[in-house]
């Protein structure tokens, strides 16, 4: 008696609609076949990035309200001499009305100025949201790439202490500051379209083109380990610039740049701007957050161990879901006026406003004032060291990148985050560009556009659903991007360590990421090495190749023997060979 064969199993649901997505327009358009993903693969790489990346609603828009945006003494409003008499009844023999000045902006802040700074942080919510929907959504049709866009952590904190000042205390205006950002970002789109920023970024030498991926890696995890977008694990000190931290906020205060005057007084440098909580005074590693943080980043690296899909995610919805529970220790909204306005706000769950004062507000009265070149001078280049760096370095993680340096889609790839810069800057946000937690997004499986687009979906309904993704904490936020660190570690190996020309340029690229909080500091640091490095041989060649001098020349490579019999390190030369002129 024959018997059948087992039964055929019949595909998953989620298989069909993967099967199905891929064999249309759509599919075919964004080539999910032959990247060697699926539609439900991308949505879910997309809903990473976002969660890792959704705290930018809050910080940029809290940074850029430090300047004071628009806001000016003209918001100002009357102030009674006796605080707890209203101006119409400032009529006492001892009280007088006083008209507001500029110290109207600082400490005790005015209260017309700190209604018009509650307005401006949230049109620089939406403006937020808006340019990085925009971006993302170029970047996804045009580029087809899983890159997210937003505006940049750093220049966004330049923009607002360095050039603007803190609350319009620098050398040119918000206003001026944005003009410049404009004509940045029209430079920059003119250097993209033309094809000379790609001309430009093979400048850069190979082995800080490999290093700047895993130094972008530690600057990520640098970040996830401090107390502004991270775990807190890491503080200030006096002595030492950091060092273990993770105590309770209770125990944490600022630090300030003071200068103290002859008769004793002792103010705020000029220039000079009051950091965050950033010190801790006792009861290091006893912050409840801090270990809560460490639950999310078991989580999560338990999950990549046994290759879980969606092992971000889970880490954040889970440390966020229990911060959002109050009267707790790891509460996301403690007892304060802060936590109390924060709570309210969450409790709105949908809230919809339009920007009133950010948008269109560019000014060009200072043009022709040397602060205000400076300022765009400087957004430029580090525009084209940055943003240029994250792509090359994500379109490497992704595993895009060829021999050269060069992937697909790489012209609208540049041409999406110029344009972007100026769409932010009418919104009235620092530059847009390339967001380094895109590699959340890579690591879960995105590989094409579709994976930029459910970023820009969700950015989307952050205009409805703002208030509660601006309520993921940081201590959320920090153990995927610790975790990211760790993955774009890899790059490492690449680099022919034997090679001194090769392993000091990578070295202080992958060093001075993380330690100057800048990736463009660590593309200088490393490009500028490796020209000191290799110009005297350069030299040498050009002489000998016009005959200017004659005779043999060796490639000398310097070799470390790291041999375990040898007592300390041995250093030689290997010779490779000798060339004649």
């Amino acid at each position: 008696m024959e018997t059948g064969g087992p039964p055929e199993l019949k595909p998953s649901p989620l298989t069909r609609l993967n099967t199905f997505v891929a064999k249309t327009r759509v599919g075919k358009r964004f080539k999910l076949t032959e990247r060697n993903t699926t539609f439900t693969t991308e949505l879910r790489a997309g809903t990473a990035t976002f969660l890792t990346m959704a705290y930018i609603l809050a910080v940029n828009a809290s940074i850029l309200s430090d300047s004071g945006g628009p806001c000016s003494v003209a918001n100002c409003v009357p102030l009674c001499s006796d605080a707890s008499v209203s101006v119409a009844n400032c009529t006492g023999p001892t009280q007088r009305v006083i008209q507001p000045d500029e110290s109207c902006k600082f400490a005790p802040v005015n209260p017309g100025y700190t209604e018009c700074l509650t307005t401006i942080r949230k049109d620089l919510i939406v403006a937020t949201v808006a340019s990085s929907l925009i971006g993302c959504v170029i970047m996804g049709v045009f580029a087809n790439l899983p890159l997210a866009l937003a505006p940049g952590m750093g220049a966004n904190a330049y923009f607002a202490y360095t050039v603007v000042g803190f609350h319009g205390s620098g050398n040119i205006s918000y206003e001026n500051a944005l003009a410049a950002v404009f004509i940045e970002g029209l430079i920059f789109l003119l250097i993209s379209a033309v094809g000379l920023r790609a001309q430009l970024a093979k400048l850069i030498p190979k082995p800080v083109r490999i290093s700047s991926s895993a130094g972008i890696g530690l600057f990520l995890a640098f970040i996830g380990l401090q107390n502004n977008q991270g775990i807190g694990l890491i503080g200030f000190s006096s002595s030492t610039l950091i060092t273990i931290g993770a105590c309770p906020a209770s125990s944490r205060v600022s630090v300030a740049p003071v200068v103290t005057f002859p008769n004793g007084t002792v103010a705020l440098l000029p220039g000079g701007s009051v950091s965050g909580d950033i010190m801790c005074l006792h009861n290091r590693m006893e912050s409840p957050t801090f270990w809560l943080g460490v639950v999310g980043f078991v989580i999560i690296a338990y999950c990549l161990i046994k290759n879980v899909k969606g092992a971000m995610i889970y880490g954040i919805v889970f440390v966020t879901a229990v911060s959002w529970f109050r009267n707790t220790d790891v509460t996301a909204f403690p007892k304060t006026p802060q936590g109390d306005s924060a709570y309210e706000y969450f409790k709105k769950v949908v809230d919809i406003h339009t920007i009133q004062s950010t948008a269109g507000a560019l000014s060009f009265s200072n043009i022709n004032k040397g602060y205000f070149w400076e300022a765009l001078v400087t957004f430029l280049y580090v525009d084209i060291l940055d943003t240029t760096g994250t792509l090359y370095s994500m379109a490497r993680f992704a595993g895009f990148a060829n021999s050269n340096g060069e992937f697909e889609g790489q012209y609208f790839a540049f041409m999406s985050d110029a344009s972007s810069i100026v769409i932010g800057s009418l919104l009235g946000t620092s530059p847009v560009t390339t967001f380094i937690e895109s590699s959340t997004g890579i690591r879960e499986g995105g590989r094409t556009g579709m994976t930029a687009l459910t970023v820009a979906g969700y950015f989307m309904l952050a205009f409805f659903f703002t208030p509660l993704l601006a309520s993921i904490p940081a201590w959320a936020v920090g153990p995927p991007l610790i975790l990211v660190g760790v993955l774009m570690m890899r790059s490492v190996v690449e680099i022919d360590w034997d090679d001194m020309r090769q392993a000091v340029p990578a070295f202080i690229t992958l060093l001075l990421m993380p330690l100057t909080y800048s990736i463009a500091y660590g593309l200088i640091g490393g490009i500028g090495t490796y020209i000191v490095l290799n110009f005297y041989d350069w030299v040498q060649g050009v002489l000998c190749k016009y005959g200017i001098v004659k005779g043999g020349r060796s490639n000398d490579t310097v070799v470390i023997n790291g041999s375990a019999a040898g007592d300390g390190v041995v250093v030689g030369n290997s010779v490779n060979g000798s060339e004649k002129c």
